[in-house]
């Protein structure tokens, strides 16, 4: 008789994750897709749609910020994804009956229980496992994230033709399901309860304070909203330099844009090599630098190779930045108390999401009134900053991973 071994806890998690980013990614995609093939949506309500979808990871984070660094981690856990399920039901059955408010409301629902699961997944993930496999581990979540952006929209549209446009729910739902029942697998040690539990808004505020102080954190948050908005803003104006300057159509457009998820899915799998092999600094650079480059790409291609040297751009903000993803995850969970870890995650995760509309009017915006080439310069500046304040924060001189933060007293 041999004896089994059981999963270890992060490799429970690590299924867990990527169950629930495949749900999401499923969802995501599947939205657009029943919205007008099953009740004829057209642009201005599948764009509603997908806002309502997408609102979540803005209104839901801090709230749900304080919830993670308040109640039982695993009761928070078990409730989120709980929710995602619920959601993928809800919208299933909002399709089939063509209950637009109802669809939109289910498709916040889910994408709710997905932004709950992250903030707790990202402040487990450094109690599982060591301070130095930090960055192999979230690399290996970001992997399954990147895996699943990319086939996700392959999936579901395969599904729609194949089988029927509503398919993709019911396997986002499968999927949520099968992420509830792994993470009830799940055991890890209950924290202690806190000493005091001030209003809502002055939890959410100590998060805010504790970003605006630590100069890691601070560097992090602005790189990355400088980068959301330049990427946003170059979603926004692609397509249409695609048509008119790169002379390809729709297909073209769609498949150089598919080269980024791939970059991404690249970056993810040799992460944990490079990290082996430079310091975190040379990492927490190249991501920023690369995006910018990948502008100046984007901006000659139509002198340079047109499409082929577009894709190349894609791939290149795409793999960097996911390198610097990984990377920054893991500086972010050591220097935060493990107390504060919800809402440090949750505030920087609405100052990018936040930013995000911003990108998008501001590329359409400048694409409308000084064109295209103006809009590309727009990106490239916003890239550029990115940068930037990489080069002049501490994240420049970051040879070796920072101390682990002590534990927050105060809640």
């Amino acid at each position: 008789m041999t004896e089994t071994t059981s999963p270890s806890p992060f490799a429970r998690l690590l299924a867990t994750a990527g169950l629930v980013q495949a749900a999401d990614q499923i969802a995501l995609a599947a939205l657009p897709v029943t919205a007008v093939l099953v009740l004829g949506a057209g642009p201005g309500l599948v764009g509603a749609l997908v806002a309502a979808q997408t609102a979540a990871w803005l209104l839901v984070s801090l709230p749900a910020g304080v919830i993670v660094d308040r109640l039982p981690r695993r009761v928070v856990l078990l409730a989120a994804l709980a929710l995602s399920l619920a959601g993928a039901l809800a919208a299933l059955a909002a399709a089939a009956l063509g209950h637009v408010p109802l669809l939109g409301a289910a498709a916040f629902l889910s994408a709710a229980g997905t932004v709950t699961f992250v903030l707790v997944q990202i402040g487990l993930v450094p109690e599982i496992v060591t301070t130095a496999g930090l960055p192999k581990a979230n690399a290996r979540i970001e992997l399954m994230r990147a895996t699943a952006s990319t086939a996700a929209p392959f999936m579901v549209g395969f599904l729609a033709t194949r089988l029927s446009p509503l398919a993709g729910y019911p396997l986002a739902a499968c999927l949520a399901l099968a992420a509830l029942l792994c993470a009830a697998t799940l055991r890890f040690e209950a924290r202690p309860a806190p000493a005091a539990r001030p209003p809502v808004l002055t939890a959410i505020a100590e998060g805010a304070r504790f970003v605006a102080a630590d100069p890691l954190l601070r560097a992090i948050g602005l790189c990355a909203i400088f980068w959301n908005f330049a990427f946003i803003a170059l979603l926004a104006v692609f397509v249409p330099f695609a048509l008119t300057r790169l002379g390809t159509d729709a297909a073209g457009a769609g498949l150089a844009q598919g080269i980024n998820g791939l970059g991404m899915v690249a970056g993810a799998a040799v992460a944990p090599y490079v990290f082996a092999r430079v310091q975190p600094r040379a990492v927490l650079l190249f991501g920023p630098l690369s995006s910018a480059l990948g502008a100046v790409l984007m901006a000659l291609s139509p002198a340079l190779g047109g499409l082929a040297t577009a894709a190349i751009a894609f791939g290149l903000i795409g793999f960097g930045p996911m390198l610097w993803l990984v990377m920054q995850t893991s500086v972010r969970q050591i220097v935060t108390p493990p107390a504060l870890m919800g809402r440090v995650t949750a505030t920087i995760q609405v100052a990018i999401y936040g930013v995000r509309p911003l990108g998008a009017l501001a590329g359409g915006g400048v694409a409308e009134f000084f064109g295209l080439e103006a809009a590309l310069g727009l990106v490239a500046g916003a890239f550029a900053l990115s940068a930037l304040v990489s080069l002049a924060s501490p994240l420049a001189r970051l040879a070796t991973m920072p101390a682990r933060a002590s534990a927050a007293s105060g809640l």
